[in-house]
């Protein structure tokens, strides 16, 4: 969701630093590693900054057009992120997107392992009785990219800047979601 259907706004370091996470360590594993009361108290605080950040989000240019061709065309499409349920809801609010995707198929940390882990893809492949052949994870961060391998489905890999710095898990690379959307097509 986040820098892949939403424009990338979070600062990871700052939202680390404020915390007193270590440097360049992922969010939520570094919590996982802090005593129960202490992980809890930093998780309302992290869940704090993140509803302010979903209020500022914005839609990625094209991505209401991708959803509104997919959903046209029977296409089950689920939302798999590392943030809370309600923070998702909340930034697919703010993004004008949330009309698109069941409640059942927003996944997110509060309903299984989060990303890298494929658990969260193989929870939407069970709940639309698909397979990993047929599936795809589009994303635009390592971790995206980590799950959808681990759940032995497609990679898309959304980079804006070009760089595509993991193309030993990616099937494909686009620059935007306009690309995506020509690439699903023809």
């Amino acid at each position: 969701m986040d820098g892949t259907l939403t424009n990338a706004i979070h600062d990871f370091d700052a939202i680390r630093a404020t915390l007193g996470l270590p440097v360049g360590k992922p969010i939520l594993e570094a919590l996982a590693e802090l005593p129960e009361d202490e992980a809890a108290q930093l998780h309302k605080q992290l869940d704090a900054m993140e509803y302010e950040i979903a209020e500022q989000a914005t839609a990625q240019p094209g991505a209401s057009n991708l959803l509104e061709h997919l959903k046209s065309t029977g296409t089950h499409l689920g939302i798999l992120t590392r943030n809370g349920k309600g923070i998702a809801h909340a930034t697919l609010d703010a993004c004008g997107l949330r009309h698109f995707f069941a409640d059942e198929y927003v996944v997110s940390r509060d309903c299984c392992t989060p990303k890298p882990d494929g658990a969260g893809v193989e929870l939407l492949l069970q709940r639309w009785n698909a397979t990993p052949e047929s599936s795809v994870m589009v994303g635009d961060f390592l971790f995206d990219l980590q799950a959808g391998r681990n759940a032995e489905v497609a990679t898309v890999h959304l980079d804006v800047s070009g760089e595509f710095s993991w193309p030993d898990l990616t099937d494909v690379e686009v620059l935007n979601l306009n690309e995506l959307l020509n690439r699903v097509k023809h």
